[in-house]
């Protein structure tokens, strides 16, 4: 399986962790967290539910009453078919969440995990922003190591647009630190003490286009 089908199949069982949803309305949610880059059409995303029932993780329901009038000329319309997960799918889901190595930093993956970290335990947490804060620090020092040797031969236009990008990797770097040192005053706080203001809760994300040299 694929980074972009893992990316999907997590993102299906998240958002059905709470409630069944309809194939349509899952897939604006999915394309909504996963972002404006990456968005799957139905033919896309109708054959990985398929799959996904298949494999025992999703169960399909079909609405009581649907009206289907048999013979050659068929009249009336199903409804439409709703997904949700199944014991199996859970396990799946919580197996998918503990999931902290090298696919989990990467852009296809990390945006998925961060929107589903309030499901997971803070070693997990913290494992992932770690790894993906080294991942974009490494290539953020090649960046700049490359345009270094570049710079001079570059026209103004794309030396600012190789300017922007950089900025976009050290706001998404510095976001990444303060994530990192909330989730640490969290998990270092004693027992039934107040939380101080902020502390365990992520600040907001970056705006712009952030970790796009990453991709």
């Amino acid at each position: 399986m694929g980074k972009r089908a893992e990316a999907l199949e997590l993102a299906i069982l998240g958002l059905l962790h709470d409630a069944p949803l309809h194939g349509y309305e899952l897939r604006k949610r999915v394309n909504s967290l996963l972002g404006w880059g990456r968005a799957f059409s139905y033919g896309t995303l109708y054959p990985t539910l398929k799959a996904m029932v298949r494999q025992n993780y999703l169960a399909e329901d079909e609405p009581a009453g649907t009206l289907v009038t048999p013979g050659p000329h068929r009249s009336g319309r199903r409804g439409r078919i709703a997904y949700r997960l199944t014991p199996e799918g859970k396990e799946r889901f919580a197996e998918l969440l503990t999931h902290t190595g090298p696919s989990a930093w990467e852009d296809e993956h990390f945006g998925v995990h961060f929107a589903f970290f309030g499901k997971a335990d803070a070693d997990t947490r913290m494992r992932i922003l770690i790894g993906r804060r080294g991942r974009l620090q490494d290539k953020l020092d090649q960046f700049r190591s490359a345009l270094s040797r570049t710079r001079e031969r570059l026209d103004a236009y794309t030396l600012e647009l190789q300017r922007h990008g950089l900025e976009s990797v050290e706001r998404e770097v510095k976001w990444l630190d303060d994530l990192i040192s909330a989730e640490r005053r969290s998990i270092d706080a004693p027992p039934g003490a107040m939380p101080t203001p902020g502390a365990g809760e992520p600040p907001a994300p970056p705006t712009g286009n952030e970790g796009e040299i990453g991709r």
